[in-house]
């Protein structure tokens, strides 16, 4: 009888060894790896739905749905839309072996609250913020201390639901002037762009929808999609853009409930998609009936003239989050969402049930700060700045052997690194962790990836690269494992 004919089998209890060092999700990925491995489930059979899973385990069906992910990312299981999860292969990838080559973000999870926080002493070469100085550290201050001057009357309640008139009126004038027709009511305010994409997540999808992310994108996008109990699979995005066959190809089988995408100076490549690949991708949406959410954060980092989703659609199926936080100051967090006015009343309703109102004195001060008269100057400072941090971070990689994964087209961050396939031995994150005890904070391609990385890269921010602890440290690294 063939493989494919298998009858399923009776679930066992996994023997999870919930004491052992490690994720729940990663003893899951590793248990059913051997189970398959040792043709105790063959080619074809049918796994328990996730609810069956994790009542037969005692466990969350979020732990089950991230657990699933992984195996159809290595490769072991697939997923047909309305029938449930297979196995679809019996030699175990080779990555399996070692469990700090998982492909995703959790591989890196420790390195999270570093890359974030802004606490660590070390050298933040991989973080998301520029120095305070290359802000404008006088127009934010004196920002934050006219917002401070709120008036006793606004002291009382929680604020506009939608968030500070005067900001979101102001937006809505620049951004109709320079990119779409929008009303300052279909503008909401939001505690910066995750806060953003979580309320998009929750308005719009429900556990066991698909959602396409880019790969290699946002770090911290997987992990909220998969809390949310969603399936996400990563549409190859490289040097020229995304990779439409494949996203074609898996929209017909997967019809994803909605897209996430980095449409100028992405993080973590800095490349922007071309008119041509965003009118493919705004045809895909209306083929395949999905949403995009045009992740718009770095905009005013580049040139005028390049890609808009929601300038070309109008905010019919494309939903705009934006944030002040790579022009101002993340410390602020202040970000938006620009929608239809069918779909914001529900943005809205979904806001306050998460947690009420956004801060009225960040959003004051936001305001104050783009509305002063130094602030376009700021930002013109700011992206010259940018552009001599990258051809500087550039030079300094070359010296190590690193090139350019992809060249960016402006922006905060250059990833580079070597032409080297990673090993369990030397991979991403044995690298980072060198290099954090020599006091260097990196982020390294795991940490974006879906996918098992092909080749050992890293995301440098141009603002922190120019350093001779970096140069010396990666020179080091590339002598000590003979990298040509």
């Amino acid at each position: 009888m063939d493989d494919s004919d298998s009858p399923t089998p009776t679930w066992p209890v996994l023997a999870l060894e919930r004491a052992r060092k490690g994720s729940l999700v990663e003893k899951i990925v590793d248990a059913i790896s051997a189970m398959v491995a040792s043709r105790e489930l063959r080619v074809g059979t049918k796994m328990p739905s996730v609810r069956q899973f994790a009542k037969c385990n005692g466990i969350s069906t979020f732990t089950v749905v991230e657990a699933y992910d992984r195996l159809v990312t290595l490769g072991l299981l697939s997923s047909r839309r309305g029938s449930g999860y297979f196995v679809a292969r019996h030699d175990v990838p080779a990555l399996l072996a070692a469990p700090a080559m998982v492909a995703g973000p959790a591989a890196v999870d420790a390195l999270t609250p570093e890359l974030y926080s802004g606490a660590s002493e070390a050298l933040p070469v991989g973080a998301g913020w520029l120095p305070p100085e290359w802000y404008g550290e006088d127009t934010i201050l004196d920002a934050v201390r006219h917002a401070m001057r709120i008036p006793a009357n606004r002291l009382r309640g929680y604020g506009h639901p939608l968030g500070f008139p005067g900001l979101r009126q102001h937006m809505a004038g620049t951004l109709s002037e320079e990119l779409f027709a929008v009303e300052s009511e279909q503008i909401l305010l939001t505690h910066g762009a995750t806060h953003a994409f979580d309320l998009i997540l929750r308005t719009l999808t429900k556990p066991g929808d698909t959602v396409f992310i880019e790969d290699p994108g946002y770090s911290n996008l997987l992990s909220l999609i998969r809390h949310h109990g969603c399936h996400a699979i990563g549409i190859p995005r490289g040097e020229h853009g995304l990779d439409m066959d494949f996203l074609a190809a898996q929209a017909k089988e997967n019809q994803p409930k909605l897209m996430f995408v980095n449409t100028v100076l992405q993080n973590p490549l800095g490349t922007s998609l071309s008119q041509a690949q965003a009118h493919r991708l705004l045809g895909f949406a209306e083929q395949f009936d999905f949403w995009l959410v045009e992740d718009d954060i770095y905009r005013e980092l580049t040139a005028r003239g390049e890609a808009s989703l929601a300038a070309m659609d109008g905010l019919r199926r494309v939903i705009r989050v934006g944030s002040f936080s790579k022009t101002l100051s993340p410390v602020l967090r202040v970000g938006s969402i620009c929608a239809s006015a069918s779909l914001l009343p529900e943005l809205v309703r979904v806001k306050m049930l998460a947690g009420l109102t956004t801060s009225e004195v960040n959003e004051r001060a936001v305001y104050h700060a783009i509305t002063a008269r130094p602030y376009k100057r700021m930002v013109e400072r700011l992206v010259a700045q940018l552009a001599e941090g990258r051809e500087r971070t550039i030079d300094l990689l070359a010296t190590a052997g690193m090139a350019p994964v992809a060249k960016p087209r402006g922006g905060m961050f250059v990833s580079a690194g070597w032409q080297q396939a990673p090993t369990p031995e030397f991979n991403g994150k044995t690298v980072a962790d060198q290099a954090l005890k020599a006091g260097i904070l990196l982020a390294p391609c795991e940490f974006f990836q879906l996918r098992p990385p092909a080749t050992l890269w890293f995301r440098f921010n141009v603002a922190y690269s120019d350093s001779p602890q970096l140069r010396n440290f990666l020179q080091a690294i590339r002598r000590e494992h003979g990298i040509s």
